[in-house]
């Protein structure tokens, strides 16, 4: 039985959510894979995987992106190549977000 849903998401979050869903299932069908062998590929209960199809935000992220990775879903812009490059260049995984949420490199004059 699932957990009641007790947290609150934006309509963005759970559009995106179901956007993943559809691809990764829709992904699945098109690869011949029933839900079983998805599942036993991933290291995953076929329910776990259900929900990951049904969009529920209480899947595991880790579960969820290693699903979509085994069904060819690409999650991001960049390559794998390119991904490893720019998270070991820059020591975390700053590369992927928006330039916005990055630290300024000015340094900040507070003398009075």
């Amino acid at each position: 039985m699932a957990k009641p849903e007790t947290r609150a998401y934006s309509s963005y979050s759970r559009d995106a959510l179901l956007l993943l869903a559809q691809m990764i299932r829709r992904a699945r069908i098109e690869r011949k894979l029933t839900a079983q062998e998805l599942a036993d590929r991933a290291g995953i209960s076929r329910g776990l995987l259900q929900r990951i199809e049904r969009g529920d935000p209480g899947c595991a992220i880790g579960a969820v992106f290693e699903t979509a990775a085994i069904v060819g879903v690409r999650l991001f812009d960049a390559d794998q190549p390119t991904m490893a490059t720019q998270i070991s260049a820059h020591g975390s995984t700053l590369a992927l977000l928006p330039k916005s949420v990055r630290h300024s490199v000015a340094k900040v004059k507070d003398d009075f």
